[in-house]
């Protein structure tokens, strides 16, 4: 149904605050049970866009069970019989980070991960869409102000003092994400402010020997960045 490959990237930027994987659980996507059957599962695969699903007995987690493997399963009326099928025991505990959520379900290209507490004990599912969909409330984009991207060398990167040149002009940070490339001793700093007059403040960074490498006003960011999560969450629903 969906390959994680291609949203990597984007779903990478979200994380740039303290949030645990217990604040993404839903209660959209139910377990399957152990008694139920093939021909279900694959139908709740198609209802919820997922091509993974939980499987519970009581709360104990049993395992995950992929899409791939119930096609190729024989008798799609019969009971789910784990004994013929290989599920994968990944989960993540609710109080870890969104940060290692994210890189089980890149490494191991889940569209589902279940989520357990203290116990070992199943208390919810994480969704592929529903992490997209927190990343337009944590990026801000919905708010209104301007963008600035810095190029500047890891040594020099300060976020006190980039921090401190914004609010010297009467802003505030709206959210801020560093990349860096292979190899490379440049960061690339992505700041949107919550102002769209971005004037005053490139003036300071010029005046203290930022490199700006580009700048987006009167929102040419956020539709950007709106429509592309538009379009995703669109390819997510096919």
């Amino acid at each position: 149904m969906f390959c994680f490959t291609g949203a990597k990237l984007i779903i990478l930027l979200l994380l740039r605050k303290l949030m645990l994987a217990g604040d993404l659980i839903t209660d959209e996507v139910p377990p399957l049970k152990i008694t139920d059957t093939v021909e279900l599962a694959l139908d709740w695969m198609e209802q919820f866009k997922v091509s993974h699903l939980a499987v519970v007995n009581n709360r104990e987690l049993i395992g995950i069970v992929s899409e791939t493997d119930l096609l190729d399963y024989e008798r799609p009326d019969e009971q789910i019989n784990v004994t013929k099928l290989h599920l994968s025991k990944t989960a993540i505990h609710h109080y870890q980070h969104a940060y290692d959520l994210i890189r089980l379900m890149s490494s191991l290209n889940l569209t589902l991960i279940p989520v357990i507490d203290e116990k070992e004990m199943y208390k919810g599912c994480i969704t592929l869409k529903g992490v997209i969909q927190n990343l337009s409330t944590m990026m801000s984009v919905q708010n209104p102000g301007g963008v600035i991207v810095l190029e500047l060398n890891q040594s020099d990167y300060s976020v006190t003092q980039i921090g401190n040149i914004i609010e010297g002009n009467d802003a505030k940070i709206l959210s801020l994400h560093v990349s860096s490339q292979p190899d490379s001793t440049k960061l690339e700093v992505t700041i949107k402010i919550n102002r769209e007059d971005l004037s005053r403040v490139l003036q300071t960074f010029n005046r203290y020997n930022y490199s700006v490498k580009a700048t987006f006003q009167h929102g040419d960011f956020d539709k950007g960045m709106n429509d592309r999560l538009n379009e995703f969450l669109h390819y997510l629903n096919i």
